[in-house]
């Protein structure tokens, strides 16, 4: 499967312009936002819009940006746009699961209990892909100013479960960068997206 993952495009044109592009060079199965695909909800729908033109599926979950609430509800609109926060998909032999959380916590109290819930759902033999807004902690994808800022909860999670790939973003001076925790890659992708074969 040929993934498209981006983040933090923040109402972008030019970022969603490459997006796009890049998915249909590429002939992507699907597409995954991270969150913050624009600037606190403003064109929120006409992004949405414009991402749903490709004909391709597009998991999304909200970032800091985004409310659940008003993501979910203009998600419903679009044919292609699937709203995947506290959610689980099954596609063509992989399991995706989202979640948003805030990016500005080291613990998330809400992800923890959550993901025990979606662990109890997984079978040892899935291939899981995690989309998340917040980095998971101690990687390459969270280190600033030389501290890591992102979420330890994450990180214990991937270190539980079976993960073949964690997505996520919030700290756009990583964008672009990859890490591995045990088996699991772990890819900040960026505006302009990221191709990932699994």
């Amino acid at each position: 499967m040929k993934i498209l993952a981006f983040v933090d495009t923040h109402g972008s044109s030019d970022a969603i312009r490459k997006v796009k592009e890049k998915a249909k060079k590429n002939d992507v199965d699907l597409l995954i936002c991270a969150g913050d695909v624009s600037v606190f909800e403003q064109n929120l729908e006409k992004i949405l819009k414009d991402l749903d033109s490709l004909n391709k599926p597009v998991l999304i979950i909200p970032g800091n940006h985004e409310s659940e609430a008003r993501l979910k509800l203009l998600c419903s609109k679009f044919k292609n746009m699937v709203y995947i926060h506290k959610g689980m998909l099954r596609l063509k032999g992989y399991v995706f699961i989202g979640f948003a959380g805030n990016g500005f916590s080291t613990t998330d109290t809400e992800f923890r209990a959550w993901s025990n819930k979606v662990r109890g759902e997984l079978k040892k033999k899935d291939n899981v892909i995690l989309i998340t807004h917040a980095p998971p902690h101690r990687t390459k994808l969270d280190r600033i100013m030389g501290n890591y800022c992102g979420n330890k909860d994450i990180r214990q999670f991937i270190e539980k479960v079976d993960i073949l790939l964690a997505i996520s973003g919030h700290l756009h001076e990583n964008a672009g960068k990859e890490d591995m925790i045990k088996k699991t890659r772990v890819v900040n992708p960026g505006p302009y997206g990221m191709v990932i074969e699994i």
